[in-house]
């Protein structure tokens, strides 16, 4: 039972509600279209939370051997730095979950495409990209999350590939306007590893990880949290605008007050006290995401 709480603890719980905010947000978009495969919604959501879990082990067991992580890191615990888990069994862990994640997805395709090989193909491309980069973000040789690109893969895998081809697994048809809340929960996730990379910004920087807030230091990285949750919030508002049909679409805006509380905290509090600024962000993204559905479903 004590391992189970530990491993638990591992794939960091807290963060999976980005990949439920990505997910819910293009499911929500396609049930204004078609009868959403509940199947194909279920497989999409769990696929989506094993590669953010196999993110998170991987993101532990990278930060421990390569050293960034230390006794000065702020926040929760890791496991393999602080010894609980071994990095054998870490390394173990990451495989299992790869496999999940692709047995999953192969799943998934099927029941999506079937005999539609192309399609299933581009897909199948994607999912293993996104296997790859969840363990290279902080594992290998010159891991592109210690040079600043980790913004980047979490704009494209948590914005437009989760929320576009959530859609799309649905629909089966392109439609550009989806891009728009896409990007909305693209810059939301950021948003969450900015804060993150705020809170650890001293740490990081002795330990040689140049996230952005290191590239660019405290005081611009609270501007930069302000550009993405404002761009973020805006898109979505110009998504309403092409496909207006009631003002419930808007319900989102209820967050806007609790968004700029954020951009204000980040911009304002010292790195010791962001862990509360943290859990808030990813909060706010998932009740965004939730008062986003509602809106589409009821207009």
């Amino acid at each position: 039972m004590v391992e189970v709480k530990v491993w638990i603890t591992a794939f960091r719980l807290r963060t999976l509600p980005l990949a439920f905010s990505g997910w819910l947000v293009g499911i929500s978009v396609a049930g204004t279209t078609v009868k959403i495969d509940e199947w194909v919604a279920g497989l999409t959501l769990f696929t989506a939370l094993l590669l953010q879990v196999l993110s998170n082990l991987a993101n532990d067991y990278g930060d421990a051997v390569s050293g960034v992580d230390s006794d000065k890191r702020k926040g929760p615990n890791r496991m393999v730095q602080s010894g609980i888990i071994t990095k054998d069994a870490m390394r173990k862990g990451m495989i299992i979950c790869s496999f999940l994640a692709l047995i999953s997805g192969c799943t998934l395709l099927y029941l999506s495409f079937g005999n539609d090989f192309i399609s299933a193909s581009v897909f199948l491309l994607i999912g293993l990209t996104g296997i790859a980069a969840a363990i290279r973000y902080t594992v290998g040789k010159n891991p592109y999350g210690y040079a600043g690109f980790g913004d980047f893969f979490v704009f494209v895998f948590f914005g437009l590939v989760l929320v576009a081809g959530s859609y799309y697994l649905q629909v089966k048809v392109i439609d550009w306007t989806v891009l728009l809340p896409s990007i909305t929960m693209g810059l939301f996730s950021i948003g969450v590893l900015n804060v993150n990379n705020v809170r650890d910004i001293e740490s990081d920087k002795s330990s040689g990880k140049n996230s952005i807030p290191v590239r660019i230091g405290k005081k611009k990285a609270g501007i930069y949290h302000a550009v993405l949750l404002l761009f973020g919030l805006l898109s979505s508002i110009v998504f309403v605008c092409f496909n207006f049909h009631s003002w419930w679409q808007l319900l989102f805006l209820i967050t806007t007050k609790s968004l700029l509380s954020n951009i204000r905290a980040v911009s304002s509090k010292s790195s010791d006290e962001l862990d509360s600024c943290l859990r808030q962000m990813v909060l706010l993204t998932l009740l965004f995401s939730i008062l986003f559905s509602i809106g589409m479903l009821t207009a």
